[in-house]
């Protein structure tokens, strides 16, 4: 059965928006922990314009489940990342100009620095996730690169707008995780997953972990964080059982 990391980010970007000190991501992530959330997951960007590096050394003491720290290969993040000693990272491709996380990682064109980078991260006893798009080449490049597990980029899913291409997003799915499976990677999923879109992700057989955060953040706003991560754990239990 999969299980749920509530990404953070919006929590702080809220907190950004008045450059104060509240909230704070810290007591989020507690909130998520009680209500049942596996891991929480942050994503420190270059440019800084919501998680900060207070925010992940303190997560880093603090968080009892998994803190997954998503993060580019831009070297100075690369050394942060050393020296905190996340449980897992997930690399993610990066532009500055961004809303959010756009497409999934290119390991095909970067693989020789993937590959340094995978064996960094290990060197510190740190367990890494490739955000790629479901495609061959580039679940064949993060294995081949030394990578523990994979994160399904599941937007071109949130995005479909027919059924017929809903079903299309989901086969592709299917297939990238068959793919990956035979490479000896670990599948996780995220991007767009919301509660109104979650059930056919969530029924796909194999898929161990789901990084979610805008839709929970949102919902949050109404009625807490903690029922709003109680809320989409329940779904996923829901849907991934059948």
């Amino acid at each position: 059965m999969a299980v749920l990391n509530v990404n953070i980010d919006h929590v702080a970007t809220v907190r950004q928006a008045r450059r104060t000190d509240e909230p704070d991501p810290v007591w989020a992530a507690a909130e998520c922990e009680l209500a049942g959330a596996n891991g929480i997951t942050v994503h420190l960007r270059q440019d800084r314009r919501h998680i900060n590096d207070r925010d992940v050394w303190t997560l880093n003491e603090t968080v009892a489940s998994k803190l997954n720290l998503e993060m580019s290969m831009a070297e100075p993040i690369v050394k942060i990342a050393e020296q905190v000693g996340p449980d897992q990272v997930t690399l993610v491709p990066e532009n500055r100009e961004e809303l959010t996380t756009e497409g999934g990682l290119d390991c095909v064109k970067y693989k020789t620095r993937l590959l340094e980078v995978v064996k960094r991260m290990h060197k510190k006893g740190i367990l890494v996730s490739a955000f790629i798009t479901p495609e061959q080449e580039q679940i064949a490049a993060s294995a081949e690169t030394g990578c523990d597990a994979i994160e399904l980029h599941t937007g071109a899913y949130a995005n479909a707008g027919t059924d017929r291409a809903v079903k299309r997003k989901i086969a592709e799915l299917e297939a990238g995780r068959d793919f990956a499976m035979e490479k000896g990677l670990i599948v996780h999923a995220g991007h767009g997953l919301t509660y109104r879109n979650i059930a056919p992700v969530a029924r796909i057989e194999g898929l161990c972990e789901f990084n979610i955060g805008h839709s929970i953040v949102s919902r949050a706003v109404l009625v807490g964080i903690r029922e709003a991560t109680r809320l989409m754990i329940e779904l996923i239990d829901k849907y991934s059982s059948r």
